[in-house]
This record gives C-alpha cells, structure tokens and sequence, in this order.
C-alpha cells in the first residue's frame, strides 16, 4: 500500500496534559514571574497560546531553549523580534554550562519593581519564577544549570516531570518545575509538525515516515548543502530522495535488498533532533516569511 505523506494524524492532547494544565492555573497565585521556554528552533510553533491568559499581568522571561541547535543568526533575529513586542528574551543551551547569569539577570530586571515595592515596605521580597513550556523543551534541564545541581527530573523524551517541584536557588529566588504542557486544539497544523520533529509529541503516537518525509523534504530546502555533505542527496524531485540516500549510507537493507525506509526514518529524526546533520531553524521572525 503506498503511503501519503500528505495523510498524517497527531494526536497531542493525552488527558495528563488536561490535568497539568489545570494545576498550572491553580498555582499562578503563588508565583510572582514566569520563564517561559521556547525551542530556538522554531520559537512560535512552541509558544502555548494559553499561557499568557493564564499569568495575567505577570511579568515573563523568554527563554530561546536549544539554540546550540538552531542557526545562530536566526536566534539573534527572534531575540530582537521578541525585544520589539515589549518581551525581555535570551537565548540559552539547558544542556551546557554558561548562560546562568543572563537568565537570571533577566529574572531580576522582570520582577525588579515587585522587589522595589515590597523594600519600600520594609521587606525582603522572596521571588518565586514559574519555569514553563512545551514537553521537553528543557524546563527540568534550565533549572538543573541555574541551581548546580541534578534537583529536576530530567530526560529525552515528553513528559518526564508529571508534577509541580520547588527547586531554592538563593534565600530570595525560587523556581517552580512543572510539566510540560501543549494546548488542546489543534488549530495550526504545520506548527504541530514542527513540534513533532522537535520531540515535543511522544513518538508512540507519530506517523513516522510520513514526519521523516516532510522533515527531509524541509531541511533540504533550509540547508540542501547539509543533507548532499551528511548523507550524499542525490537531486530530484522524488519525496524519498532523502530517506534513500540515508539508507544507503547506512546499509540499512531488508530482505529481497529493498531499503528499510522506516529505519531511515528514525535516523533521519534522530539526527536532526541532537543536531548531527547541523543547525536549524524551522521558522522565521514574522515579516521575513511564513512563521
């Protein structure tokens, strides 16, 4: 039967996620800032609309997570375009050392007049920052980095922190750990596959080779001369052109000497995904193109 990569159903809403949400929203009275972690690789797509309804008037860090991973020009353009919406942003990699200081110095300069007020009042204000985002977008590992220790459940797939966790970073500073969290309808569904390449949907619920398929089909239009040096792409307009080359120069052969697809696929995946074949970044600012 010959598959369409045009036919691709993501489920992305599992009721733990209904649950998450909820407590997301109970616990917004005890915070006093929010850091909101994107994916530097595609900034909008991983944005959840909800959560600037749910934080009110809060202030909020954006964090452009991952950017080890994304194309360095690109991160500096969306830091600018988040900077010219009154947002404070900075990018950061969760995984490596370095960066503290500008996440923090950014959580200071947000709740600077929360601070101010309750000094006017004779008090020492403690802040409490909610740390926010998608399934795996590296909320555990931020928190991990800032406070020099493994506090925060973390990992490489969704879904790893089921519940709220306070990690104290300075007698005044605390952060909240909570699980990530996607948004119920699926409204866009070209910014649900680029959530889906970057893992923030579980695997068990994905049409693989279709989502390998528009990847390859992505990344050689981002970047072709990546893909030709990584896995020797020959040009044409064949939608398996890619996944083919992969195969071949993995050896990945069945019986009969077909190549395994589904196995490029996931190789495919696999090697976007920890940034093997280079850096990407899936959208552009709004005003330079489709975001």
């Amino acid at each position: 039967m010959e598959r369409n990569p045009n036919q691709m159903a993501i489920n992305w809403y599992p009721g733990h996620m209904a649950k998450a949400k909820r407590e997301m929203e109970a616990n917004i009275g005890l915070i006093d800032c929010a850091v909101e972690l994107l994916d530097a690789r595609a900034p909008l797509a991983s944005r959840n609309p909800d959560l600037s309804k749910m934080l009110g008037g809060k202030p909020k860090v954006v964090v452009l997570n991952k950017s080890d991973l994304a194309d360095a020009k690109r991160t500096k353009e969306w830091i600018s375009y988040f900077k010219s919406q009154g947002e404070s942003a900075v990018a950061f990699t969760a995984s490596r050392s370095g960066g503290r200081k500008e996440v923090l110095s950014a959580i200071d300069a947000a709740t600077k007049e929360i601070v101010e007020r309750w000094k006017k009042r004779g008090a020492k204000k403690t802040i409490r920052v909610m740390v926010c985002g998608i399934p795996n977008v590296g909320k555990s590992s931020l928190i991990n980095n800032l406070s020099g220790a493994g506090r925060a459940k973390t990992g490489s797939r969704p879904g790893v922190t089921r519940g709220k966790q306070w990690v104290r970073l300075t007698p005044y500073l605390e952060l909240m750990d909570t699980p990530g969290v996607l948004w119920p309808k699926l409204e866009d569904e070209a910014g649900a596959k680029l959530l889906a390449y970057m893992n923030a949907i579980n695997d068990d619920v994905l049409a693989y080779y279709e989502l390998a398929i528009e990847l390859s089909n992505l990344l050689f239009e981002l970047q072709p001369e990546r893909i030709v040096e990584r896995y020797g792409v020959p040009m044409g307009d064949d939608n398996e052109r890619v996944l083919l080359a992969v195969a071949k120069a993995r050896g990945f052969l069945q019986k009969g000497q077909d190549y395994d697809l589904d196995k490029a696929a996931r190789v495919l995946m696999e090697e976007f995904r920890s940034g093997k074949i280079g850096r990407f970044t899936l959208q552009t600012v709004p005003g330079e193109g489709e975001a």
